[in-house]
């Protein structure tokens, strides 16, 4: 009897050592995935941050402007024809021939005027339009460089050398020349924040990009959290329970996962050939991203409504309190904080979406900023899409930079979701 006591024990002792082997296998396991995970946000980060942070600077050319009307061919200021034929970019050419008087050739002239951004004559028309006294005076002014002369400067230096592409041996030395005289330099890229769009990659920017986004997120905001609140509170609260309710609730679930070009093609079919809704407007886009996030908000606000205890419920109808009163002075307060993290996740879910507003024409080309819902605009997915089909090697950045600031909203959006919940939560 004492041998088989002994060998039953041995038996559990080597099962238990297995079991607690195998648990630690599968901690390790565990352990390993994360690690694994973390290592593949942090090569992410790392790529999109160290091709990105540069479009934050902006090279910027030093140089002594003077707004001479004989150049401008202005007579007159308060004449609109004759400042919107003035040559601004004049005053550059003639301002760097007299930084450079040695360059005369042709080609050797359209190179040197080229170090300078195409978009500085309206930086200076905009200036005089606004400081008229400045015709024919002298001010020395930093104006934006071209792209090539922008992403040689930020290069130099560079372990793996200087990127030249089309930037000559005697651009260079210019470039050199300016850089000795400190008549070069590095600074914040205001543009990015302040311009829209645009096909000199040194004139871009993300603001234009940045309002269609906010007015398409007001636009669905505004419809899909009440109606997806209204169908929860509906179906929780108050629908029968039958087949009916049975084939709605399993095709919400469905459409949580459906792609989301799908509500794309829809809402290209519906608003815009049905409706004839304008394309490209944040109306149309907020729609769509309506139908998109409606499944979303729905599922999670029934969740929050669920996890209400029922004895709220039975002690205020035993105080005599109506099923609607019920819903909205006691269910719906309990249950808004999970109501509202699911919108926002909705919310950021609907900010990164890019092939439904492809499919509705919000990929246009468009340099205005947007004033209203009504007004064509892109987003910032389509921007970064746009911008990452460019030949250009300067949009190369660009992108990485916007990119970066989508996932700061986003990582934005998701803390505020997580924040609300555990400030807001009741635990039963």
């Amino acid at each position: 009897m004492t041998e088989s006591k002994q060998s039953h024990t041995a038996i559990i002792q080597r099962s238990l050592a297995r079991r607690y082997r195998a648990e630690k296998r599968f901690r390790a396991y565990g352990l390993m995935a994360i690690t694994f995970g973390l290592l593949c946000v942090a090569l992410l980060f790392t790529d999109i941050i160290s091709k990105g942070y540069k479009a934050f600077l902006q090279t910027s050319i030093q140089l002594d402007i003077t707004y001479d009307a004989d150049v401008l061919g202005i007579s007159d200021l308060n004449n609109k024809q004759q400042v919107a034929l003035a040559d601004f970019q004049g005053l550059v050419k003639k301002s760097l021939q007299a930084r450079f008087p040695d360059v005369t050739g042709r080609k050797e002239k359209r190179d040197l005027v080229s170090l300078v951004s195409s978009g500085a004559g309206y930086d200076l028309r905009d200036r005089l339009i606004a400081n008229p006294q400045l015709l024919g005076s002298t001010e020395t002014l930093w104006l934006s460089a071209d792209d090539d002369i922008d992403t040689y400067y930020k290069s130099m230096g560079d372990e793996s050398g200087a990127f030249i592409g089309r930037t000559s041996e005697m651009r260079q030395g210019w470039i050199e020349t300016l850089k000795q005289a400190g008549d070069i330099k590095l600074g914040l890229n205001r543009v990015f924040f302040t311009h829209g769009d645009s096909r000199e990659p040194e004139q871009a920017g993300i603001w234009g990009a940045a309002m269609g986004s906010l007015f398409t997120l007001i636009i669905t905001l505004s419809l899909s959290f009440p109606i997806g609140v209204a169908a929860a509170v509906y179906l929780e609260e108050f629908a029968p329970r039958n087949r009916w309710t049975d084939l709605i609730e399993v095709n919400i679930n469905n459409l949580a996962a459906v792609p989301s070009i799908i509500f794309g093609l829809l809402g290209l079919a519906i608003f815009i050939n049905f409706f004839h809704v304008p394309r490209s407007v944040p109306l149309v886009g907020g729609l769509v991203l309506t139908l998109m996030t409606l499944p979303t908000i729905i599922i999670s606000s029934r969740a929050a409504i669920k996890a209400v205890p029922p004895s709220i419920r039975e002690a205020a109808i035993g105080v005599g309190a109506s099923p609607m009163q019920v819903v909205l002075h006691h269910v719906l307060p309990l249950a808004m904080p999970g109501m509202l993290t699911g919108a926002i996740i909705g919310m950021a879910q609907a900010l990164g979406e890019t092939a439904p507003l492809l499919m509705i024409g919000m990929v246009a080309f468009i340099v205005d900023i947007p004033g209203g819902f009504t007004e064509p605009a892109t987003v910032l997915p389509v921007q970064i899409f746009l911008w990452a089909d460019s030949p250009e090697r300067a949009f190369v950045e660009k992108t990485s930079a916007a990119i970066m600031v989508l996932l700061a909203f986003l990582i934005m959006m998701n803390t505020l979701a997580v924040v609300l919940r555990k400030r807001l939560e009741r635990r039963w």
